[in-house]
């Protein structure tokens, strides 16, 4: 991880500082090198990010892959459908995964090592429903916010109070936008994370409920008067043979409501093309219909932020007009289950709103 990052700069340095361990820290991150790494300088814990993670299962295994010091990894953003491979296959004893950010007022962690969780925290949270299409917290008829039924996914908010004090940012208004206010009761002020979670039941917890990261809001879209994660829709995607990496998001479509899915998909080493009837039978099969993306770009490369995160932004605003990107784009049209290669002529159906979707 980079040294500005966080992550990197108070769990990674500062926890050397305070034990008096030692640190190797690579100039540039390299998944080839990575045991060669760690077994030449001793490494016994592992600072990550979630999409580091996806790059070092993305290499070729070897028998020995467990073969390593690694005992521990502490870090954000593993995704389910990646923790136990990942974990089983390098060794690893203890993920301790944990949410947090810089300017919030509440973290989780996960003591127990329990799989698949962001874990516990002793803050005051409420996990809230949220209207994914109209961008805004659900309130009731009493204008209070409601919170969501157990498993159910909603918005993360934080009670700020003396012991878990938002300090907010040097622009006051900024502040004020992330700050719901009279949220159960008058007065009351809680911090909006902007990021959707779910309780999860992993067993004996000390009486702590758990929790699933799903989302950012941002990142959830709604489609057929259905919210879908990008998150989870890109977890299976992740497990079609041809797939080494995606990059899930919404776009519009004229004369629809809402967003339609769509997926950049990075294909895996030695594959040469998507095979198009086989991803088809696996999205309709692994993925409700309002959930399975309408169109998917394949690239030679996804980009990522320095900290391994996608970025999205110009994937949005370039969507599938071909005619604006070399990438080929494929379509799943109405009432069909396959894919087929977006063409001029049926891209300027759905750009007429003509398509039917």
């Amino acid at each position: 991880m980079p040294l500005y990052h966080g992550s990197a700069l108070i769990i990674g340095f500062g926890a050397v500082l305070d034990s008096g361990a030692s640190m190797f820290l690579r100039r540039r991150f390299s998944a080839s090198a990575f045991l060669g790494d760690v077994r030449e300088h001793g490494c016994t814990a592992l600072l990550y990010i979630g999409e580091l993670c996806r790059y070092l299962m993305a290499t070729p295994p070897e028998p020995n892959d467990a073969n390593n010091p690694v005992r521990t990894a502490m870090g954000n953003g593993l995704r389910p459908d990646l923790w136990l491979d990942f974990k089983s296959r390098f060794g690893i004893e203890r993920i301790s995964e944990f949410y947090a950010a810089s300017e919030g007022n509440i973290s989780f962690a996960n003591f127990l090592n329990k799989d698949c969780t962001i874990g516990l925290t002793s803050n005051r949270v409420a996990v809230v429903e949220y209207d994914v299409d109209a961008d805004e917290i659900v309130r009731g008829d009493d204008g209070k916010c409601r919170n969501v039924a157990g498993g159910e996914p909603g918005l993360l908010l934080g009670h700020i109070n003396p012991l878990a004090k938002f300090e907010g940012y040097t622009d006051a208004e900024a502040t004020e936008r992330k700050i719901v206010r009279d949220a159960f009761e008058e007065g009351d002020a809680w911090f909006n994370t902007g990021d959707l979670i779910r309780e999860v039941d992993v067993g004996f917890t000390l009486g702590y409920p758990h929790y699933q990261f799903v989302d950012r809001v941002g990142d959830t879209f709604r489609w057929k008067s259905e919210n879908v994660s990008t998150n989870e829709v890109g977890e299976i995607l992740n497990g079609f043979d041809d797939v080494e990496f995606c990059n899930v998001y919404g776009v519009e479509v004229p004369g629809s409501d809402g967003r339609a899915g769509m997926a950049a998909v990075r294909l895996a080493e030695g594959v040469d093309g998507l095979r198009l009837d086989a991803l088809a039978a696996w999205v309709n099969r692994e993925l409700p219909s309002y959930a399975r993306p309408i169109f998917v770009r394949q690239q030679t490369d996804i980009d990522v932020t320095g900290t391994f995160k996608m970025v999205k932004g110009d994937l949005r605003r370039e969507a599938y007009d071909i005619t604006a990107i070399d990438d080929p784009v494929f379509v799943m049209k109405p009432g069909s289950s396959e894919y087929e290669r977006l063409d001029e002529t049926y891209l300027k159906t759905i750009q007429a709103g003509e398509a039917g979707f």
